[in-house]
C-alpha cells in the first residue's frame, strides 16, 4: 500500500478537524507516542491527534480514508505486542481524552464508559456501588479499558469470571470510512445476525475505533481468602493446577510464579517475603464469596490436593497488607524482569492440564538455544507468560537465533492444543508466527474481514497479518 505522507496542506486540515492544541508535531511529543511496553521498539508517527468526541474521530477517519493516510489508535501505551506502534508513520490517534464514566446503571448491572478510562479507576468506581468489573490485567493502574477491549484482555480473575468477552455488551464504533455504528444491544442475549461486538473484541484496532463501551457488571463478593503454596519443582506446581479444578473447586484466581521471578521482585520492589531455600515454584490461590464457611471448605479441599503434589508450605495471608504484598509481588513481576535484563516476553496459553509439559519444554528449548526464562502467569486458565532472558547469549545469537527458539516454543504450544497469545494480542511482533497455529484458509478469512471493514487498509496497518 502506498500511503500518503502528511504534507503542510494536510496538516492544516488536521488542525481544522481537531484543533491546534490537539495536534502535536514536535519531536519530543512524537517520541512520547513512538513506543509502548513492547521491548525497545520505536516508530515515530508524523503527527499525533487527540480528539475528545466521536464526531471528531469520524471526520478524522474520513480524512485519512480519503487521502490514504495510515492511522494507528493508541490507548494507555501498555501493550506488549506492538499493537500501538505507528509502523507506517501517519497519524497516531490517542484516546487519552475519552476518559468519562458515562453511567453506572445499578438497576440493570451495566455501565457505559469511554475507552480512555483507566481500568482500575473503573473497577473502583463500580465497587463503590457494591459491584464488580472483574477484568483486571496486571497493568490495570495505567491501561485503558479500550485497550483491554482491543486485545481481549483477561487478568487473574478470568479463571472464575471469564475474559472481557463475557463483559462487553455493546460498542459504539467509528468505521474506517467514517460511519458510526453500535455493534449490538445492551442485552444479555444476542441472536440477531453476526455478533459484531465479539468481532471487535480482540481486533486490535484494525477494524474500527471504539468510542463507547457498554459493560456487564456483577455483585461484588464480601470476602476473599488468599493463600500461597510453595513447591520444589515447576512441574509439581503446574500439575497441581488441573487437579484443583478436578477436585470440584473454582478459585477466583490461580497464579503461577517461579523462584527467579520472586527473587527479582523482592530486590526490585523491596517486598518483605521469607523465600525458603527449597521453594522453587509458587501458586497464588484466591477464593472469594459471601459465605466464609464455604470459602474455608474450598481451601481445605485445595490443601488436600496440594499435599498430593508435594507442596512444601502453604501461607495464608492474614492481613489486608499481606494480601496486597502478595498480589504486588505477582503484578510487578514483569517490571522486575525488565529492570534486570534484556528480555522478550511471550504470551502462551494451553489447556491447563498441559502446563507441566509446556513449562518443561520451554526450559529444554532455552537450554538448546542458550537463553534463560522466567515464567509466571494465569495458570488457572492455562495462560503462561514467558520472559526470555538474554543472560549469556551473544548479541549475534540474540539477534539471529533467538527467533528460532521462540518459534519452537510456539510450535510446542500449538502441539499441546494451545495458541500463541492468550491476552497480549498479535500486533506487530507476533504476526510472523500466526501460520504456526492457523492455516492459510483461516488467515485468508481474517484478511477478507479486514478488507470489508477497511477497504483502503488505513487502520492500524502492519498488525496481525
Amino acid at each position: 500500500m502506498n500511503y500518503c505522507k502528511i504534507s503542510p496542506e494536510l496538516l492544516e486540515q488536521l488542525i481544522e478537524i481537531a484543533g491546534a492544541e490537539n495536534v502535536l508535531t514536535d519531536k519530543e511529543s512524537l517520541g512520547n507516542y513512538a513506543h509502548d511496553e513492547t521491548e525497545d521498539l520505536h516508530y515515530y508517527p508524523e503527527v499525533v491527534v487527540k480528539p475528545a468526541d466521536t464526531a471528531t474521530i469520524a471526520t478524522l477517519l474520513k480524512f485519512c480514508n480519503k487521502y490514504l493516510v495510515p492511522l494507528t489508535p493508541r490507548g494507555g501505551g501498555t501493550g506488549l505486542s506492538g499493537g500501538a506502534l505507528p509502523v507506517h508513520g501517519g497519524v497516531l490517534l490517542s484516546m487519552e481524552r475519552f476518559k468519562s464514566i458515562i453511567e453506572i446503571d445499578t438497576d440493570n448491572l451495566q455501565a457505559t464508559v469511554e475507552p480512555g478510562v483507566i481500568t482500575e479507576e473503573f473497577i473502583n468506581a463500580v465497587a463503590e456501588h457494591g459491584l464488580l468489573y472483574p477484568v483486571d490485567p496486571s497493568s490495570k493502574g495505567s491501561c485503558f479499558i479500550g485497550g483491554n477491549v482491543a486485545h481481549g484482555s483477561g487478568g487473574p480473575r478470568v479463571v472464575k469470571y471469564g475474559t472481557i468477552r463475557e463483559y462487553i455488551l455493546n460498542l459504539e464504533v467509528v468505521l474506517p470510512t467514517g460511519e458510526v455504528i453500535w455493534t449490538g444491544a445492551n442485552t444479555l442475549k444476542y441472536a440477531s445476525g453476526y455478533n459484531l461486538t465479539q468481532m471487535m473484541i480482540g481486533s486490535e484496532g484494525t477494524l474500527g475505533i471504539v468510542t463507547k463501551i457498554v459493560t456487564k457488571l456483577i455483585p461484588k463478593s464480601q470476602h476473599s481468602v488468599l493463600m500461597l503454596a510453595s513447591f520444589g519443582e515447576n512441574e509439581q506446581a503446574c500439575a497441581a493446577v488441573s487437579a484443583i479444578f478436578r477436585a470440584g473447586v473454582t478459585p477466583s484466581a490461580l497464579e503461577f510464579m517461579e523462584r527467579k521471578g520472586v527473587e527479582w521482585v523482592i530486590r526490585y520492589d523491596d517486598i518483605r517475603f521469607d523465600l525458603k531455600d527449597d521453594a522453587n515454584a509458587f501458586l497464588l490461590i484466591e477464593f472469594d464469596g459471601d459465605d466464609m464457611d464455604m470459602i474455608f471448605k474450598d481451601c481445605e479441599k485445595v490443601n488436600t490436593v496440594l499435599e498430593e503434589f508435594d507442596c512444601s508450605d502453604v501461607l495464608f495471608a492474614d492481613t489486608a497488607q499481606q494480601k496486597e504484598d502478595l498480589w504486588r509481588m505477582r503484578r510487578t513481576m514483569a517490571e522486575s524482569v525488565k529492570s534486570n535484563s534484556v528480555y522478550k516476553e511471550e504470551d502462551t496459553v494451553v489447556p491447563r492440564a498441559a502446563l507441566p509439559k509446556l513449562i518443561n519444554g520451554i526450559k529444554e528449548i532455552g537450554s538448546k538455544y542458550g537463553f534463560e526464562s522466567v515464567c509466571y502467569g494465569h495458570a488457572g486458565d492455562g495462560n503462561l507468560h514467558i520472559n526470555i532472558i538474554k543472560a549469556g547469549m551473544s548479541d549475534e545469537d540474540w539477534k539471529n537465533k533467538l527467533k528460532d527458539g521462540i518459534r519452537e516454543v510456539f510450535v510446542l504450544t500449538a502441539a499441546l492444543g494451545g495458541t500463541i497469545s492468550g491476552e497480549h494480542g498479535i500486533g506487530l511482533v507476533q504476526k510472523e508466527f500466526m501460520p504456526i497455529k492457523y492455516s492459510e484458509v483461516h488467515l485468508n478469512l481474517m484478511r477478507s474481514i479486514k478488507r470489508v471493514f477497511d477497504p483502503n487498509g488505513i487502520l492500524n496497518p502492519g498488525k496481525i497479518f
